[in-house]
């Protein structure tokens, strides 16, 4: 397994695809979790992380540029809660190969109002019962689903399906399921933080956005991961927090260096 640092980031191929939008390859290193991509820059409308070893679709940066996920051949079982704040421009993510078992699993993902293209053979949640009316009614924009066109009268006919006895108590029990999945996971990632968050405090809108200012002018990949895991994180050490300040109040925008072991 490979650690995605900053230093592969910028070592691995770039390039303008056959859609002609600029793309990261990022495959077959078999990557355990998704993290550092702060230091993309936001350069990049695809990122290709297939062939890789996630479990995990989270700890996105904000990159509102990015369009386009590909996530081919993971191990993905669960996908993060509000990811459409970080990359609300995203139309198309390909998931073929992953590990996602229920229709719940795919809740998240219907916050994102751009998404047109979704793929998800060879997960086992394709193969559930009325699996294709349900992603036609739960994203109404989605043109393309498993690489087949959603028609208007498959539209209708999901419709139609949901306005059902059956199909109602089918959404009752996504729901369901789709709440107590949250649930369990708020409660692992409280878990999870509650030593991060001793000793310093969550980073604020104006913060992070000064953080990310900083990214862009930093100097050395060096300073780009410390400031992207502290960006990644949310949380702001003391002793960063205590020099953020004293640069806001010196009017500066400067970001101090920060030793992440705290």
């Amino acid at each position: 397994m490979v650690k995605l640092t900053p230093e592969l980031i910028n070592q691995s191929m770039q390039y303008i695809n056959p859609c002609r939008e600029r793309e990261l390859d990022l495959r077959g290193y078999k990557i355990p979790q998704i993290e550092n991509l702060g230091a993309t820059l936001d350069q990049f409308d695809t990122i290709d992380l297939s062939d890789n070893d996630l479990r995990k679709l989270d700890n996105l940066p904000h990159l509102p540029r990015l369009k386009c996920l590909l996530l081919n051949n993971n191990r993905i079982l669960r996908i993060s809660e509000g990811l459409e704040e970080v990359i609300p421009n995203l139309s198309s993510i390909i998931l073929t190969g992953n590990n996602l078992q229920e229709l719940s699993d795919l809740e998240p993902l219907t916050g994102f109002k751009k998404l047109e293209t979704i793929c998800l053979l060879i997960n086992p949640v394709s193969t559930k019962p009325n699996y294709r009316e349900y992603m036609a009614y739960k994203f109404p924009q989605l043109r393309l689903l498993d690489f087949r066109k959603i028609k208007q009268k498959d539209r209708q006919q999901a419709q139609e399906f949901f306005r059902t006895k059956q199909g109602k108590d089918m959404l009752k029990e996504v729901s369901k399921k789709s709440k107590l999945s949250a649930a369990a996971a708020l409660a692992a990632e409280a878990s999870n933080g509650k030593t991060a968050a001793e000793g310093g405090r969550f980073a604020n809108p104006e913060d992070m956005q000064r953080i990310r200012e900083a990214i862009k002018r930093a100097s050395s990949l060096a300073e780009v991961e410390r400031l992207s895991q502290i960006l990644q994180s949310g949380q702001l050490p003391d002793k960063f927090q205590h020099e953020l300040e004293q640069n806001g109040h010196n009017g500066t925008s400067a970001v101090p260096a920060v030793d992440m072991d705290y």
